[in-house]
């Protein structure tokens, strides 16, 4: 009896030991704001998490942001492609062999791993109908107009060197690459810059154009990951290599056209992916079934009230709310300063006017360097930022409106300064300062939105990935509660404001 006993708990140990997850810590991937890189984050994701407790930082920005989270290790690995590293990283103005990239990549504490398998190249792309064919016709059709991405406009791969190769005369227009098919299509431009595996391709039935003159290196699909993550994690690495070489161009053509033309999330498209090489390995088809089609098609509704609306909403306030309080902390002596010294009231306020004149992701590019980590604390210090002006204006202007008669009678009653600060000045101009609150808060609900694109959560979560998509319905699910938590927010402010003025008046 004892034995069976002892069998039995063994038993169950061992099971339990093999079920848990068996590197310590967790895994941090990134991914850019484009679809692939969110598929491909999402792969990796899902084959190291039987073996580490994993982390998916989605929709990071561009390639400068991305990398600031890998150096600063807020991100352990993240999809990046050999062309970019070579050019956009190592800035090398012409291809280099591996070899090189390797022994640069370790000298900064990076390596690169796990060539998945397909090239996905920039070309340029018209429509079926423009007539031509090859880059080199584009220089003889300065008529044209050419609508790139931002990052292709800057960098060093993209347009200036293409420009130069080709002798192009054009002026590109800035145009997010999520919308630009739509933005082709319908005749806003006539020229865009394209991923090779893009789904919307053939969709669109366009022309890519030739790169007659050899101008685009490969950009054959990798991972960049920090040199210590293989030691950290090496169960989950050992999963992640066997990856290597398993995404054709085809299947990325397939888990893209799924994400951006049928609407499958990305955590769904990667399971799907992952299940088909499961069932090929055991020789036994992975059918896709109406039904399981039926499970992805999602109403405004659904998606409004996915299983993320709590954890996006507690995001959200958690970003306002603190930033608002931290402005609060130094705005109110700020504007208490600035009213009681004529000397400082312009410096104060033409400072904290021009910090509002920064644009929002300029800022939060500069400040993921200077602080060295991504998320919420840059976030934090951008909304600060923002929400400063309204509040230090507004407590100089509710303090300068104190009628002198006041201010005098205390002095008469013999309170000091600071006194008359605490009992007169600032309880009298305390509806003029809370108007302020209430809009640096209404204001802070909004911009924080942007607090997604440098992985901080919120409600931009949606937006950017609805971006990446060009899908209506995520733009809204995101849209919609931020827009509402503004109204809620002002609402309650308004209600402090009439329970505060019916208390003075009593």
């Amino acid at each position: 009896m004892r034995a069976a006993v002892l069998a039995a708990f063994l038993l169950l140990f061992a099971s339990l030991a093999w079920s848990a997850p068996e590197d310590q810590g967790t895994l941090r991937i990134g991914s850019k704001r484009f679809t692939e890189s969110y598929i491909l984050a999402e792969v990796v994701a899902q084959t190291a998490a039987p073996h580490v407790k994993v982390e998916h930082r989605q929709g990071l920005g561009n390639t400068a942001i991305v990398l600031a989270a890998l150096k600063n290790g807020d991100i352990d690995l993240y999809p990046e492609y050999v062309g970019t590293i070579d050019q956009e990283v190592l800035k090398h103005d012409t291809p280099t062999n591996l070899a090189q990239i390797r022994r640069e990549l370790a000298a900064l504490g990076f390596g690169i791993a796990v060539p998945l398998g397909f090239n996905n190249t920039y070309a340029l792309a018209v429509r079926g109908d423009a007539g031509i064919g090859t880059l080199s016709d584009l220089g003889r059709h300065p008529e044209m107009r050419f609508g790139l991405s931002h990052e292709f406009i800057g960098r060093t791969d993209g347009w200036p060197g293409l420009a130069r190769r080709y002798g192009l005369p054009q002026q590109p227009r800035g145009l997010d690459h999520g919308i630009a098919y739509e933005a082709l299509a319908a005749r806003q431009v006539d020229v865009i810059d394209i991923y090779s595996t893009d789904a919307k391709i053939a969709r669109y039935g366009l022309t890519v154009l030739r790169d007659d003159r050899a101008y685009f290196p490969r950009y054959d699909a990798v991972l960049l990951y920090r040199l210590d993550t293989a030691q950290r994690f090496p169960r989950a690495w050992r999963a992640i290599g066997q990856l290597e070489g398993k995404i054709t161009e085809r299947d990325m053509i397939g888990m893209n056209a799924a994400a951006e033309l049928e609407s499958q999330p990305f955590a769904e498209v990667a399971r799907r992916w992952l299940a088909r090489q499961g069932a090929a390995a055991s020789s036994q088809p992975a059918a896709d079934t109406a039904g399981d089609r039926e499970k992805t098609a999602r109403s405004l509704a659904g998606v409004l009230f996915g299983s993320d609306l709590a954890r996006l909403t507690g995001q959200h306030v958690m970003l306002v709310a603190l930033s608002v309080l931290l402005a609060c902390i130094a705005g109110v002596p700020l504007g208490v300063l600035a009213a009681f010294r004529p000397g400082l009231r312009q410096p104060v306020l033409a400072l904290t006017g021009m910090l509002q004149t920064v644009p929002s992701l300029a800022l939060l590019a500069m400040l993921i360097p200077l602080l060295g980590t991504i998320g919420t604390v840059p976030a934090l210090v951008a909304l600060f930022v923002y929400a400063l002006l309204p509040i230090v204006r507004n407590t100089c202007t509710g303090i300068l409106g104190i009628p002198p008669g006041l201010r005098q009678a205390a002095l008469a009653l013999g309170l000091t300064a600071r006194q008359r600060l605490w009992s007169v000045d600032l309880p009298l101009a305390l509806p003029v300062i809370l108007a302020g609150v209430k809009t640096a808060a209404v204001m802070s609900v909004g911009t924080a939105t942007i607090a997604a694109f440098i992985g901080a959560g919120g409600y931009g979560e949606r937006i950017t990935t609805g971006l990446a998509l060009n899908d209506n319905t995520m733009l809204l699910a995101g849209a919609l509660p931020a827009a509402a938590l503004a109204l809620i927010t002002q609402g309650l402010f308004e209600l402090l404001e009439r329970r505060l003025v019916a208390a003075r008046r009593a």
